[in-house]
């Protein structure tokens, strides 16, 4: 359901809550390689190869030029951070609908345990 209202908030911009989060994932951390990529979002590295092509179909991502050419690093062009600029308020109005919701100490007991889920998922 979540992932439905944030995918309605992200229609207007033509992307999908995940391709957001890449974005966003990209925007902090420029030029970064894929595997580092792959653990911050806890993804395995074919999913998210898969979820960056059509963001790199659309000259929103592309692969930056990494010293060490065995590494494939990404990064934001021009049009993926103006893209993120537009969707950014998209996010906000859709997180602030979600949050008003939620009971305060419900919103930050969600927030704890997904920082366990996400702890416990990048355990190898």
């Amino acid at each position: 359901m979540l992932t439905q209202r944030y995918d309605a908030a992200f229609s207007g911009d033509g992307i999908r809550s995940t391709q957001f989060s890449l974005l966003v994932a990209l925007a902090q951390a420029p030029s970064v390689p894929l595997s580092r990529l792959a653990k911050a979002l806890v993804m395995d590295r074919t999913t998210l190869t898969r979820n960056l092509a059509p963001l790199m179909r659309r000259g929103l991502v592309a692969e930056s030029g990494a010293q060490d050419k065995r590494v494939r690093s990404y990064a934001l062009t021009p049009r993926g951070k103006q893209l993120l600029a537009r969707a950014l308020p998209d996010w906000k109005d859709a997180q602030a609908r979600i949050l008003r919701v939620l009971a305060r100490g419900d919103a930050e007991q969600l927030r704890r345990l997904l920082r366990t889920v996400i702890a416990a998922a990048q355990e190898d």
